[in-house]
């Protein structure tokens, strides 16, 4: 079936997956117009209207005719484009456009249980591919077909969103609606909807923020105030009644400013002792290596004030982190300060408000909190001066985003965790860097045996080791794959493995599909943070077979000289995507490859992908004598 997009650049797809060349221009005007009423007779007059905003030329109806007659073209074999009356009708199934489809799901949605109606809403909400109509010319044809679609989209979040509340989903509702509300910053009920899932999340410092922000935008580009539906969310998250005081009034307290550390009166004798490290990992097993490292760093003189735990996603960085500063405790009796700074996600947690956060964890009241960056870091660093804290920095995306909250003074102590290696922390503020890989096939036999039973492992030991190889000793992949079989006790453990050999379905078997977490979907996070070079380079590598590339392949398959391609290599090592060889040679892990083909398949063209290859086998050719 022929598939009609317009929830985003209008495209159409032949059945063999071939997208329809439609060139520029109002060609694709055309093309939205007829697939936005499919089966239904358009005029002419309609099209020229819409095409050329009620302003065409002389030329207008024979443009129109030509473009009908290239659209004909172009269909044929797989809908028909026929002349009815004074127009044309595209006829096809209703259902091979992207916006009835969308319509469909939504519709379907409201009548569904919850559960069901967050998977039809996400599908229909993952139709998108962008603002609909975006490569159309004209300004018409977007308002007349465009906004009805987007206004509909938002309608779909905010029914989503509602349901995810209703199922208690928080966290997952939260990252929904950061890109959202980023996408949206001055539509209020979004706004108010993200500010409840905070607040149910446990974050109501963030909530608080995200308030303070939509009302500036509201203010600087309307000219308007917060209406009801923000207002009411505001007061729910201060814990306030109806009675409350409006909004406003809450950072201009009447009367002088209330004692603390940002008035002119003495600083507290002490902020109060804070612990916010999260449970540590029960069954925590393994990281030998790594923990005497970090013992050792500790044990120097002078020590250092940051440590950089750098990894891929899913190797346990957090889980090292939160053990170790457990052990720590005594060490840093004045407290220990946790902030997840969703480095990877999409917005990340801004510094700003990770330092507000810890200021009123030490004790200073919202209406002293200073309102610049510099100044809440500078009054932050004062409040540590003399202690002895830990302050653990978890899930950081830059060394940018880290900085402001890194203490200064020498009894205390930065743990930062990252995907990337944060290269800036290190040269610029001295900052230590260690490294955290997969697990050794033993600490790996372990973890499995402390999830499922040592009796379990060793009834079938060739079996886990072969899992601990699917798995490439990752601890995510390793606990979702324990996680499985705990609900399969009478599987042995070589059913499991026998689904893992299989690559077509290894990444999505390595998935805990009710706690939304997935290798696939943590290699994302790493992916979709990377240059567009970068990435590309990534996807391409995907076509190689083999674990082991060496540059000249690289770049071959890139289609790039081999200097650019050094600095994207140099970039993927860095998100550790890639492990630098002696000689020019880089190494992956299995699931990392298997991510890149998949990425490969989904984003370039099947004639971008022959040619990569092709380019790949010329390169092997040339340089096979020498490397025989």
């Amino acid at each position: 079936m022929v598939e009609l997009r317009l929830l985003g650049p209008v495209e159409i797809e032949t059945d063999e997956g071939l997208p329809l060349a439609l060139g520029a221009g109002r060609i694709r005007t055309v093309a939205a117009v007829l697939i936005s009423e499919v089966n239904q007779a358009v005029t002419v007059q309609r099209l020229i209207d819409l095409a050329w905003d009620g302003e065409p030329p002389a030329r207008a109806r024979g443009v129109v005719h030509n473009h009908v007659h290239r659209l004909r073209q172009l269909l044929d074999g797989h809908a028909e484009l026929v002349t009815r009356g004074q127009g044309y009708v595209l006829i096809a199934d209703p259902a091979a456009v992207d916006s009835h489809r969308f319509r469909s799901l939504v519709s379907a949605a409201r009548d569904a249980d919850p559960r069901a109606a967050v998977a039809m809403l996400r599908r229909a909400l993952g139709l998108w591919r962008g603002e609909a109509l975006a490569d159309v010319p004209g300004d018409r044809v977007r308002r007349t077909l465009g906004v009805g679609l987007s206004q509909a989209r938002v309608a779909a979040l905010q029914e989503l969103g509602a349901k995810l509340l209703l199922l208690g989903r928080y966290g997952e509702l939260v990252t929904e609606l950061t890109a959202w509300t980023a996408e949206h910053p001055l539509h209020e009920e979004l706004a108010a909807l993200l500010m409840r899932a905070l607040q149910a999340n446990g974050r109501q410092a963030e909530a608080l923020d995200h308030y303070h922000r939509t009302r500036r935008h509201l203010k600087e580009q309307l000219g308007i105030d917060p209406g009801p539906a923000l207002g009411a969310a505001y007061l729910e998250v201060l814990g306030r009644g109806p009675a409350a005081p409006p909004p406003s009034a809450v950072r201009q307290p009447a009367g002088p400013p209330p004692p603390g550390p940002y008035a002119m009166g003495p600083r507290p004798s002490a902020p109060p002792r804070v612990a916010q490290l999260p449970p540590a990992v029960v069954d925590f097993c393994g990281r030998a290596r790594e923990l005497a490292v970090l013992e050792q760093h500790l044990d120097r003189v002078p020590r250092p004030h940051c440590l950089v735990l750098a990894g891929g996603g899913g190797t346990g960085k957090t889980s090292l982190a939160v053990q170790w500063a457990h052990r720590l405790t005594a060490e840093f009796p004045d407290g220990q300060l946790f902030v997840d700074l969703r480095g990877f996600e999409r917005p990340p947690l801004r510094a700003g408000t990770a330092l507000s956060a810890f200021l009123r964890a030490l004790g200073v009241p919202e209406a002293a909190i200073p309102d610049s960056v510099p100044e809440r870091a500078a009054l932050y660093r004062s409040l540590l001066a003399g202690r002895r804290m830990l302050v653990v920095l978890d899930n950081a995306g830059t060394a940018e985003q880290t900085r402001p909250l890194l203490p200064a003074t020498p009894g205390c102590l930065a743990v930062v965790t990252s995907r990337r290696r944060l290269s800036g922390l290190v040269v610029r503020d001295g900052a230590v860097l260690v490294g955290v890989g997969p697990l050794t096939p033993g600490d790996a036999l372990r973890l499995l045996a402390n999830a499922l039973g040592p009796q379990r492992i060793e009834a079938d030991k060739p079996a886990a080791r072969e899992l601990v190889r699917w798995c490439d000793g990752l601890p995510l992949a390793l606990r979702i794959a324990a996680a499985r079989l705990m609900a399969h006790p009478e599987w042995p453990l070589g059913c499991w493995t026998r689904k893992l050999a299989d690559e077509r379905r290894r990444l999505q078997e390595l998935s805990a599909h009710d706690a939304d977490l997935a290798v696939e979907a943590s290699l994302y996070l790493t992916y979709r943070a990377l240059s567009s070079g970068a990435a590309r380079l990534f996807r391409v590598l995907g076509l190689h077979p083999g674990p082991r590339v060496g540059e000249l392949d690289a770049a071959a398959l890139a289609g790039r000289d081999v200097a650019r391609t050094r600095r994207h290599l140099a970039e993927l090592c860095d998100a550790h995507l890639l492990e630098e060889q002696p000689q020019g040679h880089y190494v992956r892990p299995e699931l990392v490859r298997l991510y890149a083909a998949q990425r490969a398949v989904a984003e370039e063209t099947r004639a971008d992908r022959d040619l990569a290859v092709r380019r790949l086998l010329d390169q092997v050719a040339r340089l096979r004598p020498a490397r025989g």
